[in-house]
């Protein structure tokens, strides 16, 4: 990813202070969490000297009634450490995952006010991996590794001053042997929290492939890419297998050297506390509370090692999520936003653009042009003149390198992006439906109408009858993209769609590109019907439908090289006339007659009226 998205991460667990922010609202829960986690460690530490008063008094001195007054006593020390260990774990896990809530929310919402490039220079499924894998791993973290490394920090300390108040001599012999443990934890641990690392990542990387091939599943079975798709999977699966061998490999080779290390410490200290109850220097209680409390240090140690890595990760993945929440749009909202007035007239004043990931490119070079308000207006030309770009640009998807454009005498950074686009409805040239039902689609943008709206919106886009031959009508389910409909359905549906907001300005992007004849008549109709009521852009390539215009504009190569109506064009641009003839020539096929070399407007008329 871009945009210091795939820069080297810091390891530095201060990273973890951009989540502090998240936990602050749930205070309470953690102080009850932490109350919980410092009653349980003290309860457990108290078991070694329980230990020690029933083998020394109710072992040694053979009094039952202490015993029993011991057990007793234990007894209450679990029931203690019981609750609070519910009480922990159930605090602990529900900040975690409302932590991990919080933050998916926070990150999808600043992620959907940004502005497009941002995903044109962003793969969006790397994103969806980061919303989902590094939130996850962050829950995780908060909900059970920083509980355990707290906790384990507590029993440590505690274990380690009781240890002395035990026994000092024994006790020099655990410190003694505590760099002997520590070393090979750092020494593996930074290649695990490598490896960790580059695993997580081949992982995404699995996860991103996944996603793409299955969402364009008609075009891999359409050119029969199966196989080929199913080995580059499997490449990425295999190379995520193997980075996972090497760190699984690294993490028990360390967790192996420090059992190992710590058995032999623990011997070492079982050999001479042995020789000193012998000698009666010591009683046998006091070596058996000194050994619980020496696995308690060597397992605090253990598990702060273990859990170590998994912060330095969370540190990782809470940089790059906060990293995602502090990327700035480049589409400012003002101070002052000012809002536009009737009529809502359109103006264009030369206008030049060019894409941020292609800035030496230009898309479009001194445009300039006017729309009156309830005109509708045609744009033609080639591919790649910068027709949709156009269309982007009106609904401020980005910002122009220079000019303006002014929606009712207000330049488009003059008012706020909430107010333009409720200005504004569109139809793109691949119509974009969402998986859900046909009714969830046509309320996207207006989710408070009624039935008469809605059908209204279907009888003007000419949606109505397929609609309602489809066994569940509205509530017929379509998967995402669309997938179940046909194309001019789904062209339709869109229509219905941006019709539905009731706009004052609508913009088609060859809305009528995959509908047949008839349902295109259809639209024309339409179209007719709202001339004067909408100020009407609408990019075609269909002349029937751009004659309709009061006026044309044409492109070509970025610049606007002509503009007037359909009779004027013929005979002051080629390019246009090019573009006629073309049309002409598919209508003439289609009559099985031939084309004739020059194009009179009488005639062009005969076939695109």
């Amino acid at each position: 990813m871009d945009d210091g998205l795939d820069r080297p991460v810091s390891r530095e667990l201060q990273k973890l202070r951009g989540a502090w922010k998240f936990l602050l609202p749930y205070r309470a829960q953690v102080v009850f969490a932490s109350i919980a986690l410092v009653l349980t460690a003290t309860v457990t530490l108290s078991i070694g000297q329980g230990m020690r008063l029933v083998i020394d008094q109710g072992f040694g001195d053979g009094s039952g009634t202490l015993l029993v007054e011991s057990i007793g006593v234990f007894a209450v020390l679990v029931i203690l450490l019981t609750a609070g260990t519910f009480a922990r774990f159930y605090f602990v896990s529900w900040v975690g995952e409302r932590v991990s809530a919080d933050i998916r929310q926070a990150v999808f919402a600043h992620l959907l006010r940004l502005h497009p490039a941002f995903f044109e220079q962003n793969q969006p499924t790397e994103i969806q991996s980061r919303i989902t894998t590094d939130t996850t791993l962050l829950q995780t973290v908060i909900g059970s590794s920083v509980s355990i490394a707290l906790r384990n920090a507590l029993m440590f300390v505690g274990g380690l001053v009781l240890l002395f108040v035990t026994n000092a001599k024994l006790s020099l012999i655990v410190v003694a042997s505590v760099p002997f443990v520590v070393a090979p934890v750092i020494l593996f641990g930074r290649s695990v929290r490598r490896l960790s690392r580059t695993s997580q990542d081949r992982l995404a990387d699995v996860g991103s492939y996944a996603g793409e091939s299955l969402r364009q599943i008609k075009i891999v079975q359409s050119f029969n890419h199966q196989p080929e798709d199913e080995r580059a999977f499997g490449e990425r699966v295999e190379l995520a297998f193997r980075v996972a061998v090497r760190r699984i490999r690294q993490r028990s080779v360390l967790v192996a050297v420090v059992m190992l290390l710590v058995l032999c410490a623990v011997a070492t200290m079982l050999w001479v506390g042995g020789q000193d109850v012998l000698a009666g220097r010591i009683t046998p209680g006091e070596l058996a509370a000194f050994i619980f409390y020496a696995f308690i240090v060597a397992g605090s140690v253990g598990a702060i090692s273990e859990v170590y890595s998994d912060l330095q990760r969370a540190a990782g993945a809470t940089e790059r999520l906060l990293e995602l929440l502090g990327a700035e749009s480049l589409l400012p909202e003002p101070d002052e936003p000012r809002q536009p007035v009737k009529p809502f007239d359109v103006r264009v004043s030369h206008l030049d653009f060019a894409y941020p990931t292609r800035a030496g490119d230009p898309v479009l070079e001194d445009v300039s042009f006017e729309v009156a308000a309830g005109e509708m207006v045609a744009v033609v030309g080639p591919s790649g003149a910068g027709k949709s770009t156009l269309l982007d640009l009106l609904q401020r998807f980005y910002d122009p390198v220079a000019g303006t454009i002014e929606i009712g005498g207000v330049p488009l950074t003059g008012m706020r992006l909430e107010q333009l686009r409720d200005l504004v409805g569109f139809v793109p040239q691949d119509p974009v439906l969402f998986a859900g039902t046909l009714r969830d689609n046509l309320l996207y943008g207006h989710p408070d109408a009624g039935d008469t709206e809605i059908a209204r919106a279907l009888a003007v886009a000419h949606a109505s009858e397929f609609v309602a031959a489809l066994p569940d009508g509205l509530e017929t389910r379509v998967g995402e993209g669309g997938v179940g409909l046909s194309g001019g359905q789904r062209q339709r549906l869109a229509i219905a769609r941006a019709l539905l907001v009731d706009p004052h300005i609508l913009l088609l992007d060859e809305a009528t590109s995959a509908l047949d004849a008839q349902s295109e008549a259809h639209i024309r109709e339409s179209l007719k019907e709202m001339h004067g009521e909408r100020t009407i852009l609408v990019i075609a390539h269909r002349l029937s439908t751009v004659r309709q215009a009061d006026r044309i504009l044409v492109l070509e190569n970025g610049r606007l090289v002509a503009s007037g109506t359909h009779d004027e064009l013929l005979g002051t641009s080629e390019l246009y006339a090019r573009f006629v003839r073309i049309q002409f020539a598919d209508a003439r096929m289609n009559d099985g007659e031939s084309v004739p070399a020059d194009l009179s407007t009488d005639t062009a008329r005969r076939y695109t009226g």
